[in-house]
């Protein structure tokens, strides 16, 4: 098979890629995809760097066996790593997600920019230092969200306790007086009407998906691996529970014809 007609890879080590997914069926409709949560071992963001790396490697593993053109890493935890640190015998070229630097500076009016991401995510800095490489006057304030994750993963997208959780991680950032805030984490979108709710008019939240869709896109077209024909079968695999990633996947993602699987690293 041509390079071009092969499919694109995503991975996650959950469900919250499936926000990235749904950026990348927007920007490329004539491609096919293979996305895969490794939603037995969720969440990535409170577990050690060598764990995170030994699992990122054993899911690019079984995605050299699906033969792919590119993979999409839609995950901020997976991607701080460093991508060119995850690339090495892999037979396709990886793309993480996007720091979104160049969008929030330029969404922001104050230039005092909250980042919300998982503990491991803020641990590292990549995005306040991605922030300031290009703005030093910058203010950058980091808030992990730890209670995001779990609850988004037990299918939990609304109501009390979600509320309880936003409120408690906006708090900080509002003090500080925030006019704008990255949502660093894949599975934040499933929430964004209760986190833009909470900060209200006057903060704008962004997703930094649509900024790696372009990445990729660009990545095709550089290399003229750019589907022609109209395939666009997405199959969406999980090493964990697959009725509960296609509920998320019904909630997520346009209306189509998806395959899902449940599988084995």
């Amino acid at each position: 098979m041509m390079k071009k007609n092969l499919p694109i890879g995503v991975i996650d080590s959950g469900v919250g890629g499936l926000s990235v997914l749904k950026r990348l069926q927007q920007a490329l409709p004539q491609e096919e995809f293979i996305y895969i949560g490794d939603t037995a071992r969720t969440p990535y963001g409170s577990r050690s760097e060598a764990q995170v790396r030994q699992f990122v490697e054993e899911v690019l593993c079984w995605l050299d066996q699906q033969h792919i053109k590119l993979a999409v890493i839609a995950c901020n935890t997976i991607t701080v790593l460093g991508v060119d640190t995850l690339q090495r015998e892999h037979k396709f070229p990886l793309i993480g997600m996007s720091k979104g630097a160049e969008l929030v500076l330029k969404a922001s009016r104050n230039k005092k920019i909250g980042v919300m991401a998982t503990p491991f995510t803020v641990s590292t800095e990549a995005h306040k230092k991605a922030i300031l490489a290009q703005n030093p006057q910058a203010q950058v304030y980091l808030q992990a969200c730890p209670k995001f994750v779990p609850l988004i993963e037990k299918e939990i997208l609304e109501g009390p306790e979600v509320e309880a959780a936003v409120a408690e991680y906006t708090a900080p950032l509002k003090q500080a007086g925030v006019d704008t805030v990255i949502l660093s984490c894949t599975h934040y979108p499933f929430i964004y009407e209760a986190i833009s709710k909470d900060f209200g008019s006057g903060v704008q939240v962004i997703d930094p998906a649509e900024a790696t869709a372009a990445q990729a896109v660009q990545l095709l077209q550089d290399n003229g691996w750019l589907r022609e024909a109209k395939g666009a079968a997405v199959k969406i695999c999980s090493t964990g529970d697959i009725g509960r990633v296609r509920r998320l996947a019904e909630y997520m993602l346009p209306q189509g014809a998806y395959d899902f699987q449940q599988v084995s690293l």
